[in-house]
């Protein structure tokens, strides 16, 4: 299923910004910890990811044509 990799793929953007975007960690023991403090305040915060569009209407707009001039 194609959703499930894009799903994960958001997920460690989350821990990328949430944890080790412009971090600076004097071992990989504290980068593991703070990573660690993210993942136990997300789960605190059960934030759910929710499909808020059904499948055709997310198919509709693939499939539809585009009207720009930039492909010619």
């Amino acid at each position: 299923m194609a959703s499930e990799p894009n799903l994960v793929n958001v997920w460690f953007s989350i821990i990328e910004r949430q944890a080790i975007h412009r971090g600076s960690f004097a071992s990989v023991k504290d980068l593991n910890a703070k990573i660690c403090a993210v993942i136990d305040d997300w789960d605190d915060r059960c934030h759910i990811f929710v499909w808020t569009k059904t499948a055709d209407e997310i198919l509709k707009k693939a499939n539809r044509q585009t009207t720009s001039n930039a492909d010619h």
